[in-house]
């Protein structure tokens, strides 16, 4: 017990001082991979972002459905379903 004592009145303030290094390089560290962590989350919120909404696609499909119509020959009832396929888009567009 004398031994350790001695060596702590010797060294105990470079002991102390180390410590605390070691707990600041600790500290550094973790604060580098809750940046990285955010930087993650960040990219990959951007990547969900950018795909299509269920409206999205509902829309797209009443376009297509529109230029399907206008490609073929027919006449009356054709028009009337463009029509209402244009007011759909437009409230979902609204939305």
């Amino acid at each position: 017990m004398e031994k350790l004592n001695a060596f702590l009145s010797k060294h105990g303030m470079k002991v102390v001082i180390v410590l605390l290094l070691l707990s600041y390089m600790k500290s550094c560290s973790i604060d580098s991979e809750v940046t990285r962590i955010k930087k993650d989350f960040r990219e990959q919120k951007e990547v969900i972002d950018a795909l299509p909404t269920t409206t999205d696609v509902k829309i797209e499909g009443l376009k297509v459905e529109k230029r399907m119509i206008q490609a073929t020959d027919r006449k009356m009832l054709d028009v009337q379903r463009q029509n209402a396929i244009e007011q759909e888009i437009a409230e979902l567009q609204s939305k």
